[in-house]
């Protein structure tokens, strides 16, 4: 079955089966999480910052974002064109037959995205995070409204903006994979993900500052309650299905859908909900609730039937084609696979020392380098130039984060978003 990139909206239809139990609400959620069979299908989700090329500290509103969208012209890759709260403006591709075929159709739709963008004095950046600007929000939907809300009143409200407004990444979805492997599979997507963090780490200022993180973006998620944006795996990571329904229903319900989207503003874990001992909306849930519920989870790793990767700050365009063949490979190919396994296992946890130090950390740069050599090494000749550049930016314990900061203080935060969304990267 193929999988498809779908919004994060969901919808709480009348008619849906009411949820009897919490009991009977895991068995829905974990039965729907992982598709059994093959390998190979890859999705990719690029997000990108809007900034007017004339003033950098201009956030583009609403209208503007709307009337260039409307305007573009089929995209050859297919993908489709959304705008996130704050105005970044996200490409969803199809799923596609391997990394090549994705990173090439990807491409492609950027460089038309890019050009009627720039035609209308706009420029895209990939970026972690908004170096410049300080959070707002310019997408009107009722939504991401009703996320400020629930952020507020969670005492998190300065992280809930900074992500949903400030934050852009590079999303990977993959096929779950034969059943069998789901928990290797599940597990190594997670231990890859600190390496991967400290590889592409793209974010060292944050709304004007300097944050003292190679990933303010990372930095930003792990302000966020851990109960929706920490990792699913359990204790053991035997059972992914099990550790994914166990996770959402201890996960406080964000919002309801009825069909007005209205914040939840108490702590109300699903299971409460699902066994009666707290009534929301006056009624129990029903499966389209759990549904909804789950599009508002936000782990590093997500499953959806197949698995989003979810940890990557947005990188150049330089380098994002190899950053994307190389987790790809790690995860597909078996023989990468069990290298990437190897090389992770020491730093398979240190998430936020990956964000904060990138690969100035000696035991990240070394899976790192072990982990882009491998995939280098199984990387076709019309990546060769990115993936070099990539080794080469590892092997010397750099990431993405250090060139932006040797930028921006050479010639000025401003100046150097300007460079970028000009298109000199």
């Amino acid at each position: 079955m193929a999988f498809t990139i779908t919004s994060e909206v969901g919808d709480a239809r009348t008619g849906s089966p009411e949820l009897s139990s919490a009991y009977s609400a895991a068995l829905h959620a974990g039965g729907n999480c992982l598709r059994d069979g093959p390998v190979g299908r890859v999705g990719l989700e690029v997000e990108a910052h809007c900034f007017d090329l004339g003033d950098p500290m201009r956030r583009p509103g609403w209208a503007q974002l709307s009337d260039v969208i409307a305007g573009l012209p089929s995209l050859p890759g297919g993908s489709r064109v959304t705008v996130e709260p704050g105005g970044a403006v996200e490409l969803s591709g199809p799923p596609t037959d391997g990394p090549l075929a994705a990173i090439t159709a990807m491409t492609a739709d950027r460089a038309v995205l890019c050009d009627a963008f720039a035609r209308a004095g706009l420029g895209l950046v990939l970026l972690g995070a908004d170096p410049l600007r300080p959070a707002q929000r310019v997408n009107p939907g009722a939504r991401y409204a009703a996320m400020e809300t629930f952020f507020h009143t969670s005492r998190t409200g300065a992280a809930g903006a900074a992500m949903m407004t400030s934050t852009a990444s590079v999303q990977i979805n993959l096929d779950a994979g034969p059943r069998a492997g789901w928990a290797d599979r599940v597990r190594l997507a997670h231990a890859l993900g600190p390496t991967m963090v400290a590889v592409a780490a793209n974010s060292p200022l944050l709304g004007g500052k300097f944050c003292g993180w190679r990933s303010a973006r990372q930095r930003v998620w792990s302000q966020l309650d851990s109960a929706r944006c920490g990792p699913v795996l359990g204790e053991s990571g035997d059972d992914p299905a099990s550790d994914w329904a166990r996770y959402a229903l201890k996960a406080p319900v964000m919002l309801l859908h009825t069909p007005q989207v209205v914040p939840v503003t108490e702590w109300v874990p699903f299971a409460d909900w699902a066994d009666g001992r707290v009534l929301l909306g006056g009624r129990k849930p029903t499966e389209a609730d759990l549904d909804y519920h789950l599009t508002t989870l936000f782990p590093p790793v997500r499953p959806r039937g197949w698995l989003e990767i979810r940890y990557l700050d947005s990188t150049p365009a330089a380098i994002w084609p190899a950053v994307v063949f190389t987790l790809v490979t790690l995860l597909d190919d078996p023989a990468a696979a069990a290298v990437a396994a190897e090389a992770t296992e020491p730093v398979a946890t240190a998430w936020d020392r990956a964000a904060q130090l990138g690969l100035a950390d000696r035991r990240l740069r070394q899976a790192a380098i072990r982990c882009v050599t491998a995939a280098a090494e199984r990387a076709p000749a019309q990546l060769e130039e990115s993936m070099q550049r990539l080794l080469r930016s590892v092997e010397q314990g750099r990431c993405p984060a250090d060139d932006f900061a040797d930028r921006a203080v050479k010639n000025g935060i401003a100046p150097a978003v300007t460079e970028i969304a000009q298109g000199d990267t």
